[in-house]
């Protein structure tokens, strides 16, 4: 299997999503190396930074399912390391 690390960027302006990415990230957490989230109160806004190491149709995958829910913004950033497992 070949596999590409990544880095996804997400912002999040609705907290009701906010739910609903969580679950993602478990449905998906066995590909993720590592994840921070930053609340920025004065702006009420979510900022989460998620390392993965997956086939890039997963990583793509799960950045459109995040990308779909309202109020949500990702981007996702690919390196040229790229693994044969």
């Amino acid at each position: 299997m070949e596999t590409r690390v990544a880095v996804m960027s997400i912002i999040v302006e609705n907290n009701e999503s906010v739910v609903q990415i969580n679950s993602y990230l478990h449905d998906y957490g066995e590909f993720i190396i590592g994840r921070m989230g930053i609340p920025y109160k004065e702006r009420n806004i979510n900022i989460i930074s998620i390392a993965i190491d997956a086939p890039q149709d997963t990583i793509s995958a799960l950045s459109g399912k995040i990308g779909k829910l309202d109020g949500v913004s990702v981007k996702t950033a690919f390196s040229s390391v790229i693994s044969h497992e």
